[in-house]
C-alpha cells in the first residue's frame, strides 16, 4: 500500500533530474552586429516604393515602413508635423536607452525633380544613395543596438523635406531646422548620414562639422579596416541636416560620400549602392554609440 512518505521517496527519486535541468547552461546570447545585407534590402524596400518627395504616395509609404519597423524593435516612436514655406512635413523619431542624448539622423525624403539630369531633369530622383542608404543605416542600427550596453540616450532621427531646395524657392534642410529650432533637450553629439552607400566610397572631412568629434569617428573607421574609404582631410562644405545643430553649439558630424556622380540625377538607383559600404557606415556608428562614455558632470 502507498503511505505518506510515497510522493517523498518519488520526490527523491526525481532529485537528481531537477539538478541536472538546473545545472544545464541556457543558451548564449546572440549578439546582433550590424549585417550590410539587411541594411541594402532597407535600400531595396524604399525604392521599391517610387518617389518619396512631401506628398508624393511613397512619401506616405515610407513614413509607415520606417514606423512599423521601429515599433517592432521596440523602439519609442513618434512623429512631429511641421508646416513651413507653405510645405507640410513630418520628422520621425525613435528614442532608446537612458542618459545624455546622442542623436542619429538622416533625411528620408527624395528630391522632386532631378534637375542635374542631362537628359530627363524633370523627373523625380529615385533617391537610392541620397536619401534611402541613410535611412537604411539607422533601421539597422535599430535592430542591432545593444540597448542594455548603452549609456546614453539615443534618438534616431528621421528628417522631412531635406532635399527640395532650390525648387520652387524652397530652401534646404527644413525638416531637421524645425527639429533642432524646437528642442527641449540638448543632444551632447548629432551624427548625421548622408549618401552612404556608394560602391565606390570616399568619405571625407565635411568641413562645418565638429573636428573632435570627426575625428573620433573617423578614428573609429581606421581601427575597424575602414581607412582606405575613410580619408581624414577635408574636402566638402555643405548645407546639410546636421548644421541647425551646429548653430545651436552642438556637436555634429556630417558623414557623407559627396563625390557621387549621380546626385540629383536619375541615376541614383539601387545598382549604384553596395551593402559593404552600408555595412562600413553601420558599424563605426554602433562602435561609437556603444562604447561612447557620458559626458562628465560640470
Amino acid at each position: 500500500m502507498p503511505t505518506k512518505h510515497t510522493g517523498l521517496v518519488h520526490l527523491i527519486m526525481l532529485l537528481p533530474l531537477f539538478l541536472l535541468a538546473a545545472c544545464r547552461p541556457s543558451p548564449p546570447m546572440v549578439e546582433r552586429r550590424f549585417d550590410g545585407q539587411e541594411a541594402f534590402r532597407h535600400v531595396q524596400a524604399q525604392l521599391a516604393m517610387g518617389p518619396r518627395y512631401p506628398g508624393s504616395p511613397g512619401w506616405e509609404r515610407v513614413q509607415r515602413y520606417i514606423r512599423d519597423h521601429l515599433i517592432q524593435e521596440g523602439w519609442v516612436f513618434e512623429v512631429q508635423p511641421f508646416t513651413a514655406f507653405g510645405l507640410s512635413g513630418r520628422n520621425l523619431i525613435a528614442r532608446a536607452g537612458q542618459g545624455p542624448v546622442i542623436l542619429l539622423g538622416a533625411h528620408y525624403d527624395t528630391r522632386r525633380r532631378a534637375d542635374r539630369d542631362p537628359q530627363r531633369p524633370q523627373d523625380p530622383v529615385p533617391g537610392a544613395n541620397d536619401g534611402a542608404s541613410g535611412v537604411a543605416v539607422l533601421l539597422e542600427l535599430a535592430r542591432v543596438l545593444d540597448r542594455p550596453r548603452l549609456r546614453h540616450e539615443v534618438w534616431l532621427v528621421f528628417f522631412d523635406a531635406e532635399d527640395q531646395g532650390e525648387l520652387e524657392g524652397l530652401p534646404w534642410i527644413i525638416g531637421s531646422t524645425h527639429f533642432a529650432a524646437t528642442l527641449t533637450t540638448t543632444p551632447t553629439a548629432m551624427i548625421l548620414v548622408d549618401m552612404v552607400g556608394d560602391a565606390d566610397p570616399q568619405f571625407y572631412y565635411e568641413q562645418h562639422s565638429d573636428p573632435n568629434l570627426r575625428e573620433q569617428l573617423w578614428r573609429i573607421a581606421h581601427e575597424l579596416g575602414y581607412g582606405e574609404w575613410f580619408i581624414p582631410e577635408p574636402r566638402w562644405s555643405l548645407i546639410d541636416d546636421h548644421l541647425p545643430f551646429l548653430q545651436r553649439g552642438i556637436p555634429a558630424v556630417d558623414i557623407i560620400d559627396f563625390d557621387y556622380p549621380a546626385w540629383h540625377t536619375t541615376a541614383d538607383t539601387v545598382d549604384r549602392i553596395s551593402p559593404r559600404t552600408l555595412e562600413a557606415v553601420g558599424r563605426i556608428l554602433e562602435r561609437f554609440v556603444e562604447y561612447a562614455q557620458p559626458p562628465n558632470p560640470p
